[in-house]
């Protein structure tokens, strides 16, 4: 069965590619040594891949989407790429010194299964993993002009709380969290890279990349979102939604665990 990104795989990267702030975080975390290979777990389009490679990584990326893998290919030959699901990984055990998932945990039916492949794999190192938590999402402005689609993209997102229970269960221990707030200027137009700038998402480009708009929401749900939301960027209104749903917890989290010899 094709994976629900094959069929935006060949446009993902029109608005779709590595923030450095991201990418920067992913390797402080992931705290890397010289000698080390690392593994970019549901790697998409490699664009985080190809950004740790950039810094000296031995990094390698697997995406059970054919599609992907294919832009990945074409865009880094040199690396190394696998079409494969994470719950069945294709690396002997003990081949990674760590590894990275980035806004992908959601799209795993079972979080227990693919991470004791990721600990099987992984001969010790830290496991960083960038994602959202359904309340941070709660605070999404999003939420006022496409609800329905909101509820169904929250409602998938696993709570830190299993998530670190499951990393526990496979083996791993939790050794921090830290939130990411969206900056003005972010790089990699995800679903709230338009959380100061509301414009982003009248652009069918931006929201073909976006999984809560191709694949959770219905069209005339976001043509009547669209609609308010224009005529609310036109009014000024749209600044006090945004204002409204403000929240101290940051947009998104880091979730780092370790594998310890």
């Amino acid at each position: 069965m094709a994976a629900p990104y094959d069929s935006i795989g060949p446009h993902y990267d029109r608005t779709r590619r590595a923030d450095p702030r991201i990418a920067a975080a992913l390797r402080r975390h992931l705290k890397p040594s010289a000698e080390g290979r690392y593994l970019d777990l549901a790697c998409g389009t490699g664009n985080y891949t190809i950004a740790l490679a950039g810094t000296g990584l031995a990094n390698c990326g697997v995406d059970r989407s054919e599609a992907m893998i294919g832009a990945a290919r074409r865009k880094a030959p040199a690396l190394p790429w696998s079409v494969a699901g994470a719950d069945a990984l294709p690396f002997a055990a003990d081949a990674f010194d760590g590894a990275v998932c980035t806004l992908a945990i959601h799209h795993f039916a079972d979080l227990g299964v693919i991470f004791s492949e990721v600990y099987r794999i992984m001969e010790s190192g830290r496991f960083v993993i960038f994602t959202s938590s359904p309340e941070q999402m709660r605070h999404y402005w999003l939420n006022r002009y496409f609800p329905t689609a909101m509820e169904r993209s929250i409602a998938q997102m696993p709570d830190p709380r299993d998530v670190e229970e499951a990393l526990a269960k496979a083996g791993f221990r939790t050794i921090a969290t830290e939130p990411f707030f969206v900056p003005d200027d972010l790089a990699d137009q995800f679903l709230y890279a338009g959380k100061a700038r509301p414009a982003l998402y009248l652009d069918p480009a931006v929201r073909a990349g976006i999984s809560t708009f191709f694949s959770l929401a219905s069209a005339k749900e976001v043509r009547d979102g669209l609609a308010r939301l224009a005529a609310d960027i036109s009014s000024g209104t749209v600044k006090d939604v945004i204002r409204s749903f403000d929240d101290a917890g940051g947009d998104y989290l880091f979730i780092i665990a370790e594998k310890r010899d």
